[in-house]
């Protein structure tokens, strides 16, 4: 069934390229680091990493508590970051020194061959269910164990898998462990073949959020001199999508005129052009790289540093999610949940969906469609703290109520490693 597998990717693999190399606007490729998909990769600094495969953007983030929780419990423990997207790249170099990068092989036995021969991991990590047969294989043939976080199943994928139950049982031999986020994923697992003794019901690491205080203490002291003006932020906001942010904010104005738009830009190259932005559409503005007290007849507040969103979550009374008005795929929720923060979104959310549905079904979350509808979201939830205060508070019991999956995760994983557990 393997076989059969990998000549058909073989025969797909124009395809695979094109959609991964294609070059489109405002997605940056890979430069020369392209050969890594194919295995081509230097040598890690540190001898037998432990490997971590996070996608994208979305896994990356996710793991990143985890990988700090490693490398405080374990600082000589040398870790690999994959991710098979340039974006989950540009989010991995944000962890510094506390990893090592490469490109993930593509599902071919001549490049994960390649590239595991060069690595040599002592253990591989793999975010969420990203199950890739050759990679499995190959690792179960050289003995490495392999660990899924936060593995999910629906109803609906398990009875697609059930078709091809003896090829997922042949997958599922080469796996160590699964550490599922729910007993039905568990359940569903176990219907497909996994053996009890490789399931544990961890929850999902996704939830376990660390703020910074001192941010949060240094957001609310800000809010504190706006005299309860009502704020409303658009966080990591993309370029095209700007446009529709200020529109909206100007139909707010027209309604509520003493409200403030906190705009934070996603990328610190565009805050220029975004103030200017403002400006040519005659706003007033004021800028936090200025260090000042906003002015009452100041419309903006332009959030033109880095690092800083629980301080800017903080200073709001609800948050919009930017990356979703235009197709980037949204960003991560959790954060202005975590802070009771009622929050919108658009309808490009693909990078974030299991957790924006779950804020969704909660009724923590709204989804708006276009600046008309953020608009008229904002103001109604403006107008009504109340509804605002409680649509924060459910955000805020979701997450509280899903925390706790990575102190449980680690323990599982120093047991597969045979490291001191804590």
């Amino acid at each position: 069934m393997r076989l059969l597998y990998t000549l058909i990717i073989y025969l797909l693999m124009p395809v695979v390229l094109f959609l991964l190399y294609r070059p489109r606007q405002g997605k940056p490729g890979f430069g020369v680091r392209w050969k890594e998909h194919f295995g081509f990769v230097n040598k890690t600094d540190g001898l037998s990493p432990l490997w971590i495969h996070a996608v994208s953007v979305g896994e990356t983030i996710a793991v990143t508590p985890l990988i700090k929780e490693l490398k405080k419990c374990h600082p000589d423990l040398p870790i690999l970051l994959t991710t098979t997207t340039r974006t989950g790249a540009d989010q991995a170099a944000r962890l510094g020194g506390l990893v090592e990068h490469r490109y993930a092989p593509l599902d071919y036995p001549g490049a994960v061959c390649r590239f595991l021969k060069q690595i040599q991991p002592r253990a591989l990590l793999i975010m969420e269910t990203e199950l890739w047969p050759n990679l499995l294989a190959h690792c179960g043939q050289q003995k490495i164990p392999v660990v899924i976080l936060n593995a999910r199943l629906s109803e609906r994928s398990c009875q697609r898998y059930q078709h091809i139950r003896t090829f997922f049982r042949q997958m599922g031999m080469s796996l160590t462990l699964l550490l599922c986020q729910h007993r039905d994923d568990a359940a569903r697992f176990k219907r497909l073949g996994i053996a009890d003794h490789q399931l544990s019901i961890t929850g999902s690491i996704k939830f376990d959020i660390q703020l910074d205080q001192q941010q949060i203490e240094a957001g609310e002291a800000f809010r504190q001199t706006l005299n309860q003006r009502p704020v409303w932020i658009a966080a990591s906001t993309h370029k095209g999508e700007d446009e529709l942010i200020l529109a909206a904010h100007q139909q707010v104005l027209q309604q509520i005129p003493e409200a403030l738009l906190l705009l934070v830009p996603r990328h610190p190259e565009r805050f220029d052009d975004v103030a200017q932005l403002c400006l040519n559409q005659n706003f007033s503005l004021c800028r936090r790289s200025e260090q000042r007290t906003v002015l009452p007849q100041e419309q903006i507040l332009l959030g033109n540093s880095m690092g800083e969103m629980a301080y800017y979550f903080q200073i709001a009374d609800l948050a919009f999610m930017g990356g979703s008005l235009v197709p980037v795929g949204g960003h991560n929720l959790l954060e202005p949940a975590a802070l009771a923060k009622a929050t919108l979104i658009g309808p490009h959310f693909f990078n974030f969906s299991d957790i924006t549905r779950q804020l969704v079904e909660k009724k923590a979350c709204r989804l708006v469609h276009n600046e008309n509808e953020l608009a008229t979201t904002v103001l109604e939830l403006l107008s009504t703290k109340e509804e605002c205060h409680k649509m924060g508070m459910q955000g805020f019991d979701v997450v509280a109520a899903n925390q706790g999956a990575l102190a449980k995760s680690l323990s599982e994983i120093e047991k597969v490693m045979g490291l001191s557990q804590r």
